[in-house]
């Protein structure tokens, strides 16, 4: 048997995180970005084999892209991005937050929310580096290297799909040519 349980927060029960977060956010700033991001590996170590409820675990299995991100020197992440992703981690690695993580399982409840608005809010940073990542690996058996080697950029990525785009709007325009539905609309002959 399961037990659904559904927690609605208002903008009020919000403002409690909110602030914990800018608090990280603070605390982040004053602290070693590689010991922040040591420490939330110790923690995903530590509950890999804790039982959590599935939410707590789901949210937990989340915090994975953002250390990568966060480590990864080819991303290049801007200083508001990494500080953004280091609060997150620092408030997941502190043991002092609004339910202690030692409490039997509901004490990464809040860790969990906390995670889910900072997958929130660096929702299009984590896309761009999953297609970031993939397009590395692709590109890295396309010359036949080990991905950790092929140190591309960000800025290679984007040129990539920034080529692909006018690629694939050609291809497209030349598609409708050809099937004969052209209709131009932007001028008109008399």
């Amino acid at each position: 048997m399961s037990l659904e349980i559904n927690l609605e927060l208002s903008d009020d029960d919000l403002v409690h995180f909110k602030d914990a977060l800018r608090q990280a956010q603070e605390t982040a700033r004053t602290r070693d970005p590689a010991t922040i991001v040591a420490d939330a590996h110790k923690i995903l170590e530590q509950t890999r084999d804790q039982h959590l409820p599935s939410f707590i675990r789901e949210r937990l299995d989340e915090v994975g892209p953002m250390i990568a991100m966060a480590e990864d020197v080819g991303f290049e992440l801007s200083a508001d991005e990494r500080e953004r992703v280091y609060a997150s981690l620092l408030y997941l690695a502190d043991p002092v937050d609004f339910i202690p993580d030692t409490v039997p399982v509901l004490g990464f409840l809040d860790d969990a929310i906390m995670i889910d608005l900072c997958v929130e809010e660096l929702r299009h940073e984590l896309e761009a580096y999953s297609d970031f990542a993939e397009w590395r690996e692709e590109e890295a058996q396309r010359r036949g290297v080990d991905p950790s080697k092929l140190g591309v950029q960000r800025m290679e990525w984007a040129d990539a799909r920034r080529i692909e785009i006018m690629q694939r709007m050609r291809r497209r325009r030349n598609e409708s040519y050809a099937s004969g539905n052209w209709n131009p609309t932007l001028f008109r002959v008399r």
